[in-house]
Formats: C-alpha cells, sequence, structure tokens
C-alpha cells in the first residue's frame, strides 16, 4: 500500500481548548485509521481519498504536528498552532460618547493574533500594538441607549470574557439661575439640566469656572470674569459637550452727574441721575433708603429723593453689574419760623 502524504490543513490553528473541524488534505487518505494532532490521536471522518474532516483535540499553547496513518505507514506532519484564549484585564477610558469615536486602550494577554473587537455586537476598528495591549476606536453605543457595552477580543484561540464600557449620554443645559451677573465674575448660578453626573468641566464662554456636580439634574458654579454680552454655558463630561444656555454678563453702572444734587428734607424731589450702563438697574438707593425711579436710557434714570434728615448721603445705583460709585446729594431742612 501507498504511504499517505498531508498537503494542506485549513484551518491551520485553533484554540487550546480543541474543537476546531479542520479539514487535511492530501493523497492517499482513503485508508486512514488515525489522525494524530502531536501524539494526541482525534476523531475524524474520511471524505475522500484526498480529503479528511478531523476535530482538533485540546493542547497547549503552540505548534503540533499534525499526521494520518494507514496500512501504507505514517505521513509527513503538518504544522496546527494551538492558540492561548485572550484575555481584557482593563479598558481605559472606560466610557464615553454615545457616538463613539473615543480612543480605548485594552489591556489584557494572549492579543497577538487577535483578529475581531467587540463593544457588545458592535465590531470595532482596531490595532494590536503588542501581546498584551490593543488600541481601539469605540463605535456608537450598540443598542443605541445609555449604559455598558461588554468589550470582547476574538483570535484563533476563542472570544475572550467581557469587560465594560459604558456610553453616556449627551450633557444638556436647560435653565441658569440667575441668568445674569457683573463682568467681574463671582456670581454663584445654579445650572439645571440633564446627565450632568461626572461633569469634568463647565464653560462660560471659552473661560472654565469652578464648579461642584449636585447631581444628575443640577450643577453648581462660580461665574468666572467675562466681558459684557452673553456667554455660551457649556458641560463637558464623558458623554461629550453640551449647552443650551447663555449667561450675560452686565457692565457695572457708573453715576457721573444728579440734577439736582439737594433738596428738601421732606420727599417729592425728582432727580435726574445721568451715567453709563443704566439699564439694568433694578434699584436706587440715597444712602440706606430704596426709591422709586424710572429708567429713561441706558445713560439715565429720573428718581423721587425719599425723605430724610438734613444732610447729605450718597445716592448710588444697583444692577446686576454691581453696585455703582456713589454721589452726594444734600438734604437741607426747612426753614425755621
Amino acid at each position: 500500500m501507498t504511504t499517505p502524504a498531508l498537503t494542506g490543513l485549513s484551518p491551520n490553528q485553533g484554540p487550546t481548548a480543541g474543537g476546531t473541524t479542520v479539514t487535511l488534505t492530501g493523497t492517499n487518505l482513503g485508508d486512514v485509521t488515525t489522525v494524530r494532532f502531536g501524539t494526541t490521536a482525534t476523531a475524524f471522518t474520511i471524505v475522500s481519498p484526498t480529503q479528511i474532516t478531523a476535530t482538533a483535540p485540546p493542547g497547549s499553547a503552540g505548534t503540533v504536528q499534525v499526521t494520518v496513518i494507514s496500512p501504507g505507514g505514517t505521513s509527513g506532519g503538518l504544522g496546527y498552532s494551538y492558540v492561548a484564549l485572550p484575555t481584557v484585564t482593563a479598558v481605559s477610558p472606560g466610557q464615553g460618547p454615545m457616538m463613539g469615536g473615543t480612543l480605548v486602550t485594552l489591556t489584557g494577554t494572549n492579543f497577538s493574533p487577535a483578529t475581531t473587537v467587540r463593544f457588545g455586537t458592535v465590531t470595532a476598528a482596531f490595532s494590536v500594538l503588542s501581546a498584551t495591549q490593543i488600541s481601539s476606536v469605540a463605535p456608537s453605543a450598540p443598542a443605541g441607549t445609555p449604559g455598558p457595552a461588554q468589550v470582547t477580543v476574538t483570535s484563533p484561540g476563542g472570544t475572550s470574557a467581557g469587560l465594560a464600557y459604558y456610553y453616556v449620554a449627551l450633557p444638556t443645559v436647560t435653565a441658569v439661575s440667575p441668568g445674569q451677573g457683573p463682568t467681574e465674575g463671582g456670581t454663584t448660578v445654579t445650572l439645571t439640566g440633564t446627565n450632568l453626573l461626572n461633569a469634568t468641566t463647565v464653560r462660560f464662554g471659552a473661560t472654565a469656572a469652578a464648579f461642584s456636580v449636585v447631581s444628575a439634574t443640577q450643577i453648581t458654579a462660580t461665574a468666572p470674569p467675562g466681558s459684557t454680552g452673553f456667554a455660551q454655558i457649556t458641560v463637558i463630561t464623558p458623554g461629550g459637550t453640551g449647552g443650551g444656555v447663555a449667561f450675560q454678563y452686565v457692565a457695572l453702572p457708573t453715576l457721573t452727574s444728579l440734577s439736582p444734587n439737594q433738596g428738601p428734607s421732606t420727599e417729592g424731589t425728582t432727580v435726574t441721575l445721568t451715567g453709563t450702563n443704566l439699564g439694568d438697574v433694578t434699584t436706587v438707593r440715597f444712602g440706606t433708603t430704596a426709591t422709586a425711579f424710572t429708567i429713561v436710557s441706558p445713560t439715565q434714570i429720573t428718581a423721587t429723593a425719599p425723605p430724610g434728615s438734613a444732610g447729605t448721603v450718597q445716592v448710588t445705583v444697583i444692577s446686576p453689574g454691581g453696585t455703582s460709585a456713589g454721589l452726594t446729594y444734600t438734604r437741607t431742612a426747612p426753614p425755621g419760623i
């Protein structure tokens, strides 16, 4: 009888756990009585004189010679590689936005022959950096909803157990209170919104602000200094950058003149206050007494001097931009009889 010969194995590698169906191609295979992977005999089926299918038995990581035996003798061997199961021990960062795109480093073992990286059921782009490290780009959330997705690595050695990567929803800011403050900063504001947990940055325009996360729907922040006008507030979390509201920076009001700058100590004198940034004034005071007033323009207010003791008082105005410096108003006592 003629000695059998092997010319090909497909596939020529598989997991150490065994179980891979391998097609052996060659000649004179019709009378084969034994198929061995290394020294281990395994189950097989003769398909034709040129083909056998065999089930790879369990083995240790490395390469073994596959041979077949018939009454004609023992074939030469072909190499079959046992590949260890990959393991994933760390995913960094462990969270990212729903839209995907985060560069993620996987740490583990037996990565060199990796063929697939999956986040849940979604295949991800990746590069094998070493036997213990893979760089991958997180795809969009598999279920289209926030939550964990199991990251797995597949190689000829099998598919690893999963390690969770968390998809985080985009934050939103729906309200800011108060919504305005002085250009010098320092106003404590409450931001209301959604998905605010794990916020890493709060910005007023391009300027980062000090803040504290109160809950998933609330943050307190201190407005940084800014220029007059509106600054968009944004919040950054692992889910991305979100916003939705603006904070108005208001310039400090100033007073340049009072007309008249004196009057009787009894109530009733109408005083015209001239200055700058008066359009947002909320309070006019003569000394410590607030009084009725009308905003005529950003540079003019009319106010009614309240009654008070004879003498001088400082007139000030207050707006979200702060309190102006004072100008002197003199109250005169009524003439004696």
